[in-house]
């Protein structure tokens, strides 16, 4: 599956992206290169929209954290909203410990990211 980038029109000081597919190291320059004009804006808030979000790697979690780290110097936030259960996972474990501090490499903190996503979307399916 491939990622889709949906640029939506600004606000005050807000801009709203649409994310849907997988985010990994085979998409995450895509989105890298539709961000890149709106992060040189004095933005308040990026709001990305992840609710047809379903996968996420650490590629995809190093195009967020790039994002942050470009608003930050005047005040700017990123924010995540409607994420999956799966990606709402990963966000969580991201926050608790970052990424760099638990795993060896790139490669076993995906396998990681990918186990986790597949055990609540296996215990989603279980509760039907």
């Amino acid at each position: 599956m491939s990622l889709r980038i949906e640029i939506l029109p600004p606000g005050k000081g807000s801009q709203r992206v649409a994310v849907d597919g997988r985010l990994d190291t085979h998409t995450y320059e895509d989105l890298d290169e539709a961000l890149a004009p709106l992060l040189t804006r004095q933005l308040h808030s990026l709001v990305l929209d992840l609710s047809g979000l379903d996968y996420i790697s650490s590629a995809g979690i190093r195009s967020i954290f790039k994002a942050r780290k470009a608003l930050a110097p005047h005040g700017g936030k990123v924010l995540l909203v409607n994420p999956q259960p799966q990606i709402q996972k990963v966000l969580d474990m991201v926050k608790a410990v970052p990424l760099n501090e638990i795993f060896s490499s790139t490669a076993e903190a995906d396998a990681y990211l990918d186990l986790m996503q597949r055990r609540v979307l296996q215990a989603d399916e279980d509760e039907d």
